[in-house]
């Protein structure tokens, strides 16, 4: 049976959702500044490798959501225009509220939602599934930008919130015609006659790129050798100069 659910109350089953997700975990709120308590949840899920959607309506998000985000290798990110529902789920339970994932919201505001479990509302529990995914589907994925973002208290707040999320619409053939002297990962290799593994362990070697739960990060000697990072329609990728020093 469904019960009603108060501020303190919402925050208190929200954090029993999370911690009781075993297979998956689902998360759709239009506003996205997550407190520290709820961020240790998701990193302990992230850990136990638990599938995590979390789903957002408005592109604004704070440098330090973004650098906290591109950490979690199992926790994917997703946009959604015109977001308004939100609605927190495991494969046991669901809360649909008024209360965004957003720490003001959680502090301040007086809220309701209602909490009900799939053993106990089966039917209410799979529609309200089902247009979790049905959100999902229509969402674009978003992977952030590889490149970690500093907050600097010199610098003035507008400075700080011009953060580009790159999402997954730009087209990889476009990108390297408009940096046709650069060569791709996989390209680069070819013309050296290595493998795309091999040259990689190479750029690691030389410092142009390190190597972090099984990804690759372009660093500041990177970039200054011409290396760019680049996201396209089948995910992130590099460019390098041609004739890349130190790597033939």
């Amino acid at each position: 049976m469904a019960k009603f659910l108060n501020t303190s109350a919402i925050n208190y089953f929200l954090e029993e959702l999370i911690k009781g997700a075993s297979e998956r975990l689902i998360l759709i709120s239009p506003f996205l500044k997550i407190n520290d308590r709820i961020k240790e949840l998701l990193e302990d899920k992230n850990r136990l490798k638990i599938d995590v959607r979390l789903v957002y309506g408005k592109n604004e998000l704070q440098p330090e959501e973004i650098n906290w985000l591109r950490e979690l290798s199992f926790i994917r990110t997703s946009f959604c225009k015109n977001l308004h529902a939100k609605c927190y789920l495991n494969e046991e339970g669901c809360i649909i509220t008024s209360l965004n994932l957003y720490e003001f919201s959680q502090i301040n505001n007086n809220e309701m939602g209602v909490f009900f479990s799939r053993s106990e509302d089966a039917d209410v529990y799979r529609e309200t599934y089902e247009e979790a995914q049905r959100i999902i589907r229509i969402s674009d994925e978003v992977r952030m930008s590889l490149e970690k973002v500093t907050v600097s208290k010199d610098l003035p707040i507008k400075a700080v919130k011009k953060v580009v999320i790159k999402e997954k619409t730009s087209d990889i053939t476009s990108d390297e015609n408009a940096s046709s002297e650069k060569l791709t990962s996989s390209k680069l290799a070819k013309k050296l006659d290595l493998s795309t593994k091999d040259l990689l362990e190479k750029l690691v070697e030389c410092g142009y790129l390190e190597s972090k739960e099984d990804k690759h990060f372009i660093t500041e000697s990177g970039k200054a050798a011409g290396g760019e990072f680049r996201m396209g329609k089948f995910g992130p990728y590099f460019l390098w100069p041609e004739s890349l020093a130190g790597i033939s």
